[in-house]
Formats: structure tokens, sequence, C-alpha cells
């Protein structure tokens, strides 16, 4: 049986198969269905300084071969995290990944510094966020707001970093590159496209704030794409994600230098997604007399 172990910036991974932040919770409706000690890991929902309530309603919409949400980063906050959810998830037997969001560089470093002498194993800093400060931009759209919050994060945090890559800029192995020169660990790409949907009849988008985050099977050659220029560039490791649902789709972006992956959208409408995929990478290994899982991270072919 092949090796399915991976390290990404010194944390051990008993497989790559980790639960993408804002689509699995804290866990404990999954763990109905099985243990969460047969995943990698976890990315925790997206965590705030203090509790958010999200958008208003409607914030999700189906699409062809995805889905649009404008959840707005609902959470209950870091400290009612640190106190009513994370012990539990200690006993879970998997790695957790605190996912930390925030309106400013000062929300994101003080509520990475509150994880910090936790008991979780990586923070993963998603900067599909506006900068208040900054008229709005989205932190993950320039060089300069990556940097920034990334490099202030470090500072004030020891726990291995990972950054999450907005894929709505023109060149992703910029802000790749900017993360890995502020101190990032590891990336991880790609978040949501943006998106909209309009109801034809009452001529209104559908989401109650207009756009929203594409994800699902749609966006998978995206972010194939974009991981495999990122590999070209950093050398920092990568956890792919963006449209995963089935097991041929986490061997192409392992083949495209991704050294774990992500999955998402695909548990929503089965739950057992996650444990499908791992099944049938873990049988591509074995069929194709490949030792370990992490010799398929960037090994794919380019035409000369």
């Amino acid at each position: 049986m092949a090796d399915l172990k991976v390290n990404i910036a010194g944390v051990s991974f008993k497989n790559p198969l980790i639960t993408a932040s804002g689509t699995f919770g804290f866990g404990r409706e999954y763990s109905e269905f099985y243990p969460l000690s047969k995943l990698g890991g976890i990315s925790c929902k997206g965590l705030t300084l203090r509790g958010r309530d999200g958008n208003p309603p409607p914030r999700i919409a189906e699409t062809a071969g995805g889905m649009l949400n404008s959840v707005g980063l609902q959470n209950p906050g870091v400290d009612y995290f640190i106190k009513n959810e994370l012990p539990w998830l200690k006993k879970q037997g998997t790695v957790i990944i605190a996912n930390v969001a925030g309106s400013t560089v000062e929300d994101y470093c003080e509520t990475a510094e509150r994880l910090d002498g936790t008991g979780i194993d990586m923070v993963e800093l998603n900067i599909s966020c506006p900068n208040v400060k900054q008229g709005g931009v989205q932190f993950g759209t320039t060089c300069g707001g990556v940097e920034s919050v990334t490099s202030a994060v470090r500072r004030r945090c020891k726990k291995p970093l990972m950054v999450k890559l907005s894929p709505n800029v023109s060149d992703i192995t910029e802000t790749a590159a900017a993360a890995e020169s502020a101190g990032a660990d590891a990336v991880s790409m790609i978040n949501t496209l943006t998106g909209m949907k309009i109801d034809i009849n009452t001529r209104r988008p559908v989401l109650r704030n207009n756009t929203g985050g594409l994800s699902g099977p749609a966006v998978l050659p995206v972010a194939v794409r974009m991981v495999w220029q990122a590999h070209k560039r950093v050398k920092i490791p990568i956890i792919g994600m963006g449209g995963i649902s089935k097991w041929q789709d986490s061997v192409e972006m392992l083949l495209a230098g991704a050294s774990a992956v992500q999955v998402g959208t695909a548990a929503f409408s089965d739950p057992y997604a996650p444990l499908k995929i791992l099944d049938g990478l873990l049988k591509y290994l074995d069929v194709n007399g490949i030792g370990s899982v992490s010799e398929l991270t960037g090994a794919a072919l380019d035409w000369d």
C-alpha cells in the first residue's frame, strides 16, 4: 500500500486530504457520518476577532457546475472557538488548521496571536477580505496587501503560516511570491472566483450581496492552471483546491504542483466525498506502482 503521509511546513499529515474552510464548519456535523481521524486535516470555518452574523439572505445560489456563496464569514469569533470548539477538535485525531480573516491588518494579527498559544497545528490566512483602511480593496489582490498582512502576522505568530490566495488577480504567481517573501510557510489556492447570477424575472441579482464566490467543478481548470504556475515560481508547499469533486481531480491537482489538496463544495452534496476521493487516490497510487503520494507533486510533464 502506498504511503499517503505528507509533511507541510513541519506539520505531518497522515494523508493529503484536507477539508476546506467554510464548507466543513468545525467538523461536528460531519463527525456523525465518519470519524474525522480518517481525514488528513480540517481547515476550520473562517475566524474573526469578534463573532459575525454574516450577510443577509439569500446568500447561496446554485449554478451550472458549481455554486455561488456570499455567506459573509459568519462565525462565533476566535475566543468562542478556542473555548468551545478547539477542545473537542483536539480529540478527533486530525490536523487542525485555523482559518483567520479580518478587515484590518491588526484584526489578522490579534486573531492569529490569540490562536498562537493554543493546540491548533497551522494558521491559514484568508486574504480575500476587504481592507477597510484601503477603500475596501481586498488584501489578496495586490502584492503590497499580501506582503503587509503576511509579514505582520508572521511577526506575531509562531505557528506554521499558510496564506490562502485569491484567484481574482492578473498574475497569481506574483501574489504567491509576495506571500513567500513575507514569511509564509505555505500557500493554499485557489479561493473562490467572483461571480454573479441574475433572476431574469425579478431582474435582480439572486444573491442579496449581488456578487458571490464561485466554487465547484466549474473552477477546477482555473485552479489547476494557477497551481501549476505557482509551483514553477515558489519553493514553499502548495495546498491545491478549487473544484475537486472526484479522485481524478485530486491526482490532477497534485501533478500540477500541490503537496496536498482541500475539498469543499463536493461535501455539500455528498458528505462522504472526501473519503471517496482519498480511496480513489490510494488505488491510483497502488495500480501505478507509486510508493508515495509525494511523488506526484509537480510531476506533470510539459510539452516540449
